[in-house]
C-alpha cells in the first residue's frame, strides 16, 4: 500500500511540476508592515534553527506578518520567538494538504516562501496546491512550482545559513550579516532550571564542557569507552564536564560516567536547549546542538559524518569550532587519538586552561 501511495504522489507531483505559475518572472511586489508571509520548513530540529536567521531578518526588515507552517519535529523550535507571529503545524494528512488554502484565506497570505534548501515532495505539493500570487523557492529541480526563484547557493562552498538567506532578495532587502545569529527561545523556567542544574553540578563555578553523545542516528554515536577517556582526559583540567544525552541513550551515558555528571534527560528539547545554551564549551556528533550552541557564541568541537556528499559540513553560524570528521557511514573509525589531536589545542586556546599536572 506504501508503495503505491508512493507512486500515486510522484505521479501526481509530475503534473503539478508541469503546470507553471501564471506569473513567473513577473515584476516582484514590495512587502511592507501591512504585508503577511506564510514560510514553510518541515522535517528536523537543525532545518528549522537554520531557518530562524532569515525569518528574525524578515520580521526586522519589513515588518510584516510572519507565519510559519512546520511539523511536529521541529514546531517548537518556533515558538516564543518574537520574530514569528504564529506557527501551525503540518500533520501530512490529506486534509492537511487542502487546509493550505485555508490558511492563506484565514491570514491573507500575500507570498509563501519554501525555506527548504532541498527539494520536498511534500512542500512542493503544498506550494503547487496554494492559491497565492507569488510563490518563493531556492532554483531547484522543482523550479516550475515557484512564481520566483532566486539562486542556490553551491551547498559544497556555503553555509547552509547563508543559502537560506539568499531568498531575502525575493523579498527586497539586504540581511545584516553582522547581525545574523541562530534563533531559539526557552522558556524562563527551563532556562532558570538548567542553570540550577549545571550550578549544582559545579560548586566551585569553573567553566563547563557539555559532551553531547546523542545524535539523529546511531551511526553518530563514537562508542562508550572512548567517550570515557574523553571524559578521563577532561580530569585533567581545572574545568567540569557534564554529559548530555537524550532518554534513548541514559543507558549509555551511565556506562560512561556517574549519574551526577549526566544532565538531566528529557522529552522537553528546552530543558536540554536551555543546558546546551548555558555551558562554556560543547563536544558533539549532532549538528542541531551545535547551532543551539551558536546561539549563544559558544565554542563547538564537533564530530562529523560526511558520507557520499561534498555539501559543507553543517557548522556554528559565526561561532568558534573545530572539527573531525570521516567519510565513512558511522563514527566508528574515528579514533580517541585523533579527536584528542585537535581537541586539547581548541579546548585550551578558547577556555583558557591548562593540565594541572
Amino acid at each position: 500500500m506504501k508503495k503505491l501511495e508512493q507512486l500515486f504522489k510522484k505521479f501526481l507531483l509530475g503534473i503539478l511540476l508541469s503546470i507553471k505559475p501564471v506569473l513567473k518572472n513577473t515584476p516582484l511586489r514590495k512587502f511592507n508592515s501591512e504585508s503577511s508571509l506564510l514560510f514553510i520548513r518541515l522535517n528536523r530540529i537543525g532545518d528549522a534553527l537554520v531557518s530562524t536567521p532569515l525569518l528574525n531578518q524578515v520580521k526586522s526588515k519589513l515588518g510584516c506578518k510572519v507565519y510559519v507552517l512546520a511539523d511536529k519535529k521541529n514546531h517548537f523550535i518556533f515558538h516564543n520567538n518574537p520574530s514569528i507571529d504564529k506557527v501551525m503545524i503540518f500533520d501530512k494528512k490529506l486534509k492537511s494538504f487542502l487546509a493550505i488554502n485555508d490558511i492563506i484565506r484565514k491570514h491573507n497570505i500575500d507570498a509563501i516562501v519554501d525555506l527548504h534548501d532541498d527539494v520536498s515532495t511534500t512542500v512542493s505539493f503544498l506550494i503547487a496546491l496554494a492559491s497565492v500570487k507569488y510563490k518563493f523557492g531556492l532554483e531547484k529541480p522543482n523550479h516550475s512550482i515557484y512564481s520566483h526563484t532566486v539562486e542556490r547557493l553551491n551547498p559544497s562552498i556555503h553555509h547552509v545559513v547563508d543559502r537560506i538567506l539568499k531568498l531575502s532578495e525575493l523579498l527586497s532587502f539586504v540581511p545584516d550579516y553582522e547581525k545574523i545569529r541562530v534563533k531559539y527561545y526557552p522558556t524562563e523556567i527551563k532556562l532558570s532550571e538548567a542553570k540550577k542544574i549545571l550550578s549544582q553540578n559545579n560548586p566551585e563555578n569553573k567553566k563547563i564542557v557539555g559532551i553531547n553523545i546523542s545524535a539523529g542516528s546511531k551511526a553518530r554515536f563514537w562508542g562508550v569507552e572512548k567517550y570515557k577517556k574523553l571524559a578521563a582526559l577532561l580530569k585533567d583540567y581545572s574545568i567540569n564536564y557534564i554529559l548530555f544525552c537524550s532518554p534513548a541513550d541514559i543507558n549509555l551515558a551511565k556506562k560512561i560516567d556517574d549519574s551526577e555528571n549526566i544532565y538531566p534527560t528529557s522529552d522537553n528539547f528546552s530543558i536540554f536547549a536551555a543546558g546546551i545554551m548555558n555551558i562554556d564549551l560543547l563536544v558533539t556528533p549532532d549538528t542541531s546542538a551545535v547551532h543551539l550552541a551558536s546561539i549563544k557564541s559558544i565554542p563547538v568541537f564537533a564530530l562529523y559524518v560526511r558520507y557520499k556528499t561534498d555539501d559543507m559540513i553543517w557548522s556554528p553560524y559565526n561561532t568558534k569550532f573545530d572539527y573531525v570528521v570521516t567519510e565513512e557511514p558511522t563514527l566508528e573509525n574515528i579514533s580517541f587519538e585523533e579527536v584528542k589531536t585537535k581537541l586539547l589545542p581548541f579546548l585550551e586556546t578558547t577556555l583558557n586552561v591548562k593540565t594541572n599536572t
